[in-house]
């Protein structure tokens, strides 16, 4: 119970990193409130949660849309009275690693919109709770792309951009009693993952991610495996850290 009556808001919440992290943070305690575009795979895992004696409410969210992110974080607040957690991991992937020689503006656009602007969106909303109340963890989801490079130029700005505001809204927060922290997954087994279209790839870009990373023999990260790191930030075990990067990859890109 390492998160025992704590309320907690996880975007991304139906598929993947996210909907590991709401199960085990439900199974952690956790009054759990989910976000998603997807309405009815939303509906699914609140019902898997409830299933297994879990409190947990969803909120269809579009967070590239400030109104929709804004609704998610007052809800929670006038359900529940409060928000402790807030877990940014809903993200979108671009298309076939292209490099800065080659990225779509149309992809550039959307990456941007979903993961840098919903990602703040979302902390600007939580924020004025956590920091009138003087208490709070927040724990966005980047990616060791944005952490090394290695990736399609336009995920890997969207996800160097939050972990950049992560240390800012650290900075801005260390003496109010908010923490703020950022993990970087490396390759990850999920649903967005496992849909990506490698006859778009852009194998130049490939290659040189290959030349530099990836130590052979390390195994990729499971949704499960991020989701116990998760579980570590936003419990009270984690309470001296604040603005800190980690990257989780079983060593891949050392």
């Amino acid at each position: 119970m390492r998160l025992n009556d704590k309320v907690v808001v996880i975007t991304g919440g139906n598929s993947g990193v996210g909907e590991a992290t709401a199960k085990l943070f439900a199974k952690e305690g956790a009054t759990v409130v989910i976000s998603a575009r997807r309405v009815e795979a939303l509906e699914k895992v609140a019902k898997e949660i409830e299933a297994l004696g879990g409190t947990v409410l969803s909120v269809p969210t579009d967070i590239s849309k400030v109104e929709d992110c804004e609704r998610l974080i007052d809800l929670t607040v006038e359900k529940f009275g409060r928000i402790d957690v807030l877990v940014n991991n809903a993200g979108v992937l671009d298309t076939g690693l292209k490099a800065i020689d080659k990225f779509l503006d149309s992809d550039l656009d959307k990456v941007i919109d979903i993961n840098q602007k919903g990602t703040m969106y979302c902390m600007r909303a939580a924020l004025k709770h956590m920091l009138a109340a003087k208490n709070g963890s927040i724990v966005n989801v980047a990616s060791v792309a944005g952490y090394n490079g290695g990736g399609g130029a336009s995920y890997v700005s969207s996800k160097a951009a939050i972990i950049g505001v992560t240390k800012h809204a650290a900075m801005r927060s260390a003496t109010s009693g908010v923490r703020c922290n950022v993990i970087c997954p490396g390759s990850i087994i999920t649903p967005m993952t496992a849909g990506m279209d490698y006859t778009n790839m852009d194998m130049e870009m490939f290659g040189a991610m290959s030349a530099h990373s990836d130590i052979k023999g390390c195994k990729p990260c499971s949704a499960d495996d991020v989701a116990n790191v998760l579980l570590f930030f936003a419990s009270d075990e984690s309470k001296p850290l604040t603005g800190q990067t980690i990257v989780c990859d079983y060593g891949s890109n050392l």
